[in-house]
C-alpha cells in the first residue's frame, strides 16, 4: 500500500492461530501497531481504546455497509443479488448519515425507557415458557432453546407479529446471517429469498397498522409514513434490520455471557449469592465478549488515525473487542470480574451510531440469566469446549451451547 507509513504493520486475521485466539492476536496488534493494515480485507484496523472511541465519534467516519461479501461477486451475481443490496442500503447505520439520523430520531420515539420497562414482564414470561418447555428433559441447547427464541419473541412482539409466526422469523434471521460473513453464492441466494419473503410479510402487517394502529414499531413507522418522514420501503427494510440485529445481538450476548460464567465458577457462585450484581455482570459480559466485536467505517475525507493519515474512501475496522481489553483503561483486562465498576466499555459503540436497542438488550439478558440461574441451581455445561464459529472479519459466535440442569 502506498498510502500508509512504515509504522503501520500488516496482519493476517485468517491464520489458524488468529482464528483460534482472536483476543491474543488483537493484544499483539494493539501493542505493536496502533493502526494496522489488513491486506486480505483492503482495510485498516484500530485496536486501542482511545483511538476506537475517537473514531466512533468522528463525523468524518461513515458507517460502512457490513455486507462487503456482495462487493466481491461477479457483475452478473451482483445484478442477481441487487434486491438484497438495495434493501440493506436503506438500513439505519448503512445509509448516509442524514438518513441514519432521520431513522434514529424516529425510532427514539419508540425505544424509550418506559417501553423497556413495559416489556420486562413479557421477557420474564417468555423466559419462563422457554424453560418450561425443556424442564422435563433436564437438558437443553442454550443457543437453540433459549438465547435465540427469547429475543426473537421480544422483537416479534415489538413489531406486532402473531405468536404463531415467530419460528418463521427465527428461520429468516438465520438465513440472512451469511450476508454479514463470508457466505457462498447459494447462501446469499437463500438470504435474498428469505429477506424478500420477510418484506412481503411485513407489508401485510404494515397495511393492517395503517388501518388500526397499535403500540408497536410498525405503527410508529406507519404514522411517520403518513407525515412524509419515511417511505414504506424504508420502514419495511428497517424492520428487517430490527428483526435481524435485535435478535442476533441479544442472543449472542446471552450465550457468550453464560460461557463466561461457566469459565469463571467463582464469579458464577458470587452471582448466585448476590443476584443484585446481575446488571454489573451484564456490563462485564459486554466488555469481555460483547456481540459486536468489530464495526466498520469508511473515511469520507483524509483522517488522522493513531498518528497516521488515512485517505478518504478507506475502510477502517474498529475492534471494540480489543478496545474493551485495553490495559491502559481496564485493570487486569482479561479478568472477568462481575464487581467491576463503571460503564466505560464500548460494547454498544458510541456517538451517532450508538446501538438504539442497548437498554432493551441489557434488560433481556439481565432477566433471562437471572431466571435461568434461579430456576436451575444445578446448571452446568455439557460440553468439553464451546463450539465457537468464526465471524467476519474477526471474532466468534456460538453454534450451540449444551447444558444440563
Amino acid at each position: 500500500m502506498s498510502d500508509h507509513g512504515a509504522t503501520v504493520r500488516e496482519y493476517d486475521l485468517f491464520t489458524p492461530e488468529a482464528l483460534a485466539d482472536p483476543d491474543g492476536l488483537l493484544h499483539r496488534v494493539r501493542a505493536e501497531s496502533p493502526l494496522a493494515w489488513l491486506p486480505q480485507l483492503d482495510a485498516y484496523l484500530l485496536t486501542r481504546y482511545a483511538d476506537v472511541n475517537a473514531a466512533l465519534r468522528d463525523k468524518r467516519m461513515d458507517s460502512a455497509n457490513m455486507a462487503r461479501v456482495l462487493q466481491r461477486l461477479t457483475p452478473a451475481e451482483q445484478e442477481e443479488l441487487a434486491p438484497v443490496r438495495r434493501s440493506i442500503e436503506m438500513w439505519m447505520g448503512h445509509t448516509v448519515p442524514a438518513d441514519h439520523v432521520r431513522f434514529q430520531q424516529l425510532l427514539k420515539r419508540y425505544f424509550t425507557p418506559a417501553m423497556v420497562d413495559r416489556l420486562r414482564p413479557r421477557v420474564r414470561e417468555f423466559t419462563g415458557e422457554l424453560l418450561d418447555a425443556v424442564a422435563p428433559k433436564g437438558q437443553m441447547d442454550v443457543v437453540r432453546d433459549l438465547a435465540y427464541p427469547l429475543p426473537a419473541n421480544v422483537i416479534a412482539e415489538l413489531l406486532g407479529m402473531p405468536v404463531t409466526d415467530r419460528e418463521q422469523l427465527q428461520a429468516w434471521s438465520r438465513d440472512i446471517l451469511p450476508i454479514f460473513g463470508d457466505g457462498d453464492l447459494q447462501q446469499l441466494r437463500r438470504a435474498q429469498r428469505s429477506m424478500l419473503e420477510m418484506h412481503d410479510y411485513l407489508r401485510l402487517i404494515a397495511a393492517e397498522r395503517r388501518r388500526a394502529p397499535r403500540e408497536d414499531v410498525l405503527s410508529t413507522f406507519m404514522a411517520a409514513e403518513a407525515e412524509g418522514i419515511v417511505t414504506e420501503d424504508e420502514a419495511v427494510a428497517n424492520c428487517v434490520l430490527l428483526l435481524f440485529a435485535g435478535h442476533e445481538t441479544t442472543a449472542n450476548l446471552i450465550a457468550n455471557g453464560l460461557v463466561l460464567l461457566f469459565e469463571n465458577p467463582g464469579q458464577l457462585a458470587r452471582l448466585r449469592e448476590s443476584p443484585g450484581l446481575m446488571p454489573r455482570a451484564v456490563e462485564e459480559m459486554l466488555r469481555c465478549d460483547g456481540p459486536a466485536g468489530v464495526v466498520g467505517r469508511v473515511t469520507t475525507e483524509p483522517v488522522e488515525l493513531a498518528g497516521s493519515t488515512v485517505p478518504a474512501g478507506r475502510h477502517v475496522y474498529l475492534a471494540l473487542m480489543a478496545a474493551n481489553r485495553d490495559p491502559e483503561v481496564f485493570a487486569d483486562p482479561d479478568v472477568f470480574d462481575i464487581t467491576r465498576e463503571g460503564r466505560r466499555h464500548l460494547g454498544f459503540g458510541m456517538g451517532t451510531y450508538y446501538c438504539l436497542g442497548a437498554a432493551l438488550a441489557r434488560m433481556e439478558t439481565d432477566e433471562c440469566l437471572r431466571i435461568l440461574l434461579e430456576r436451575c441451581p444445578e446448571l452446568r455445561p455439557a460440553y468439553e469446549t464451546p463450539q465457537w464459529l468464526p465471524t467476519a472479519p474477526i471474532g466468534h459466535r456460538l453454534g450451540s451451547l449444551p447444558v444440563t440442569f
